[in-house]
């Protein structure tokens, strides 16, 4: 009974502490988005099925071709929130940013190493160029991943190249600009039914991942606690949205992947990443993932051998939720 009546007492709080639509006037703010795939359906679901203003937040999404351009835009304040992975973010705290996740979006991989027509080896790959998008970011730690395991060193046997989005990383390996990409959903679906082939497959390599979360600085977190709050909660909800309504999120797919994209490749793209590997229910940013940044780091930078994923981590707003009942609710909703 007393059990009962804390969860009940908690889930009163939280509703209380984040929002009443009668409070105020939506809150305008700038959000960032670093990639055009399906790691980026959380701010896209919440915009698109009125989770961001139910919560008070009148977000405009900006689109910046990879993680290390998001993650300077975070910096400079250009946008006080943005979706980025993990390498562009700890590089940005080594460079002197107080960056930190807020919530974990993806934890997980779904990256392949798909080469250009008629490159089907990894043999092939020597003296060849590799599609990233841009240096120090996500896909360039996936991309030194996968040539390392296929026997090839970035650098000596494939130089690695940036070029932009998913959607400009397929296009160069489609035209030849490159002899291989590095791409996911939906991406990846399309250059298949091109008939690009598969070098290497970092989903299948086990590899756990902090990839494209959701960051602040830890400046914007003690001036607008509350809009951080608000965000996560919207963030989290947008994530059950994902798990619960697929037409939904297959709708925001195809609105910010454009409409070129057929119904199974969308469907294919949503099945993807829909796993608590992928997308957990409690968006807790992972510690294990952030390691595995770190490890990879450490090769080019010695400072990653000695932090902790802790310190870019900030887990209050999601710990309250949970802590209040609030996520398991959800779930137990009919």
């Amino acid at each position: 009974m007393k059990k009962a009546l804390s969860i009940c007492l908690g889930l009163i709080f939280v509703q209380l502490t984040f929002y009443s639509p009668a409070d105020a006037q939506l809150t305008r703010l700038n959000v960032g988005y670093s990639a055009a795939s399906a790691d980026q359906l959380p701010a896209w679901v919440a915009k698109e099925s009125g989770i961001f203003a139910k919560n008070g937040l009148d977000p405009q999404l900006i689109f910046f071709t990879g993680g290390t351009t998001a993650i300077l835009a975070l910096v400079s304040g250009d946008v006080p929130i943005t979706q980025v992975s993990g390498p562009g973010l700890v590089n940005s705290v080594f460079a002197g940013s107080d960056a930190v996740y807020i919530a974990a979006g993806t934890v997980s991989l779904n990256y392949v190493l798909m080469g250009k027509p008629g490159i089907k080896s990894a043999e092939q790959l020597k003296g060849g160029t590799v599609a990233i998008s841009r240096f120090g970011s996500a896909t360039d730690s996936i991309a030194r991943f996968a040539l390392r395991r296929i026997g090839l060193t970035p650098g000596k046997d494939v130089t690695l190249v940036q070029v932009g989005s998913g959607p400009e990383r397929l296009s160069a390996a489609l035209t030849g600009r490159v002899t291989a990409s590095v791409i996911n959903p939906p991406s990846s679906f399309v250059a298949e039914k091109k008939g690009l082939a598969i070098i290497a497959d970092v989903a299948k390599m086990g590899l756990v991942f902090q990839h494209t979360g959701a960051a602040t600085t830890r400046k914007y977190i003690k001036e607008n606690p509350d809009i951080v709050r608000r965000y996560v909660r919207s963030h989290v909800e947008a994530v059950h949205k994902m798990w619960t309504d697929k037409e939904a999120t297959i709708k925001a797919l195809s609105r910010y992947m454009g409409s070129g994209l057929d119904r199974e490749t969308l469907e294919k793209s949503y099945e993807n990443v829909m796993s608590e590997s992928m997308y957990p229910k409690k968006q807790y940013p992972s510690v294990e993932g952030l390691k595995t940044v770190l490890e990879d780091i450490a090769e080019r930078d010695p400072r990653a051998k000695t932090a902790k994923p802790e310190q870019f981590i900030d887990a209050s707003f999601i710990r309250e939720l949970d802590q209040s009942g609030f996520i398991d609710g959800l779930y137990k909703k009919k």
